[in-house]
Formats: structure tokens, sequence, C-alpha cells
């Protein structure tokens, strides 16, 4: 599904048409791990679901790049060693269906450099194609107020957006595209790659992206499910609660 001329959907990615870009965001490897550390008990299996959703998006096709928007790894402090095995294996498998992967830095990428030397990987702090910006979204500084200007279109990652549907006294939240302005730019936010939750409900909880302060309903929602469905404007979404 298009989101604009030049950006589609596809499933949890997107993809720059012309360019031939997927782009995915948040996938935060070693999440269970860290949920065991703390005493929460829950079966390890977002990788394996990872690989094969992105083996269900890519299929047999090559891209001349493919860029993860930040957030590949979970931990903040270290490379935990489900970190390590996994997200090399995750590189391996993207460096196989592209000419190029880029890694963009994101909050939960502070020890990111080992992994991305070991596969010869490039981290940016964001990527410009055209006039399109790729940049994680949890930061918003002089820098990036500089790099804005340049462009009409950004896409974001790190909120992780989703919505709750109600259907009389059952609801249920699914992880969804936003579309809508941030300083007359098209802002597109990504929803995260990492399976084992759906996000933040953005209709009820606070928003952490500094893109994210001001007013979204007039933003519109893209449903990720058995297939896309746009859904129309916040504003009206609210209502079916």
């Amino acid at each position: 599904m298009d989101l604009t001329k030049s950006i589609a959907i596809s499933d949890l990615a997107l993809v720059l048409k012309k360019e031939n870009i997927l782009i995915i965001a948040d996938s935060h490897i070693g999440y269970e791990e860290a949920l065991n550390k703390q005493g929460i008990l829950i079966p390890r299996l977002q990788f394996k679901e990872t690989m094969k959703r992105l083996e269900n998006i890519i299929g047999t096709r090559t891209f001349s790049k493919i860029i993860i928007n930040g957030d590949i790894k979970h931990e903040f402090g270290v490379i935990s060693d489900q970190e390590w095995r996994h997200t090399l294996r995750l590189l391996d498998y993207l460096k196989k269906h592209c000419d190029e992967v880029i890694l963009i830095k994101g909050n939960h990428d502070n020890i990111l450099g080992p992994i991305a030397r070991k596969r010869d990987v490039t981290v940016k702090e964001y990527e410009s194609i055209g006039k399109t910006l790729i940049i994680h979204g949890d930061n918003l500084d002089k820098n990036v107020e500089n790099i804005l200007k340049k462009s009409t279109t950004i896409i974001i990652g790190h909120e992780h957006p989703a919505v709750t549907l109600y259907e009389n006294r059952r609801a249920e939240t699914f992880k969804c595209f936003l579309k809508g302005k941030f300083k007359g730019k098209t802002l597109i936010v990504q929803p995260s790659f990492n399976l084992v939750t759906e996000g933040t409900d953005v209709l009820k909880e606070r928003l952490l992206s500094p893109f994210l302060k001001g007013d979204l309903s007039n933003f519109e929602a893209y449903i990720v499910s058995d297939k896309i469905y746009p859904f129309g404007k916040l504003k009206n979404i609210t209502h079916t609660a």
C-alpha cells in the first residue's frame, strides 16, 4: 500500500520505491533476555518470528540498501550473548538481500560499534535519500533542525506506535504506521519490528519522541494486521472506544 507517491508500506517495513530501499525500525533484539534478567520469564521466540516476518517481506528481492532505523538491539550499556548471536545472524541475512546495510543509531544503540565492525556495516546518525530524511526520532537538537530544512519527508521510529480498537467489550491493540505533518513536512512514524509487544497506544499513552509533541488528531493511522488497513485520522478512531 502506498503512503505517498514514492513510499509504500510492506507489512512492518517501508519501501522507497524509486531507490529500491527497505526500511525497518526498532527490532530490539535481546528484549526477551533483558526481561528474563528482570525475572519476567517468557519464551525466547522473538528472533525466530522476526526472521520469518522478514523472509515474508523480502522474499527473493534484492534492495540497493536496507536501513534499520534505530534500536536494532535492546540493551543500553552492554551487548548480551543473545544480542551478539542474533544481531550478527540478522545482519548476515540482510546482507544477502542488498548492496548495503545501514544502521541508524537509536537511543538503545550506545554500544553498537563492535557488532557493526564485525560485519563491516555502516552506522549513521541519519540517512538522507533525496529529500527524505530517515532518523530514529529520539532527538531534536540543533544539528537535526539544520538537516530538517533540506527535507520534505521525515521517517522516524522510536515511538513504536499502536492503536487499540474496540468491538463491544473486546479490545485489541495493533501496530500501526502514522502519517501526519511536522513543521510543514510529511512525517511518517514506523511501528516497531519487536514482535514481543504491540507498542505504545498513541491514543492513550504519553509519547516520547520530540517529533510527536503536538496535536496528533489529524495524523492518519495505517494498521498492520493480515494486511494494511487505512483507518483514517486518529481523532476519528477515538470514537470507537
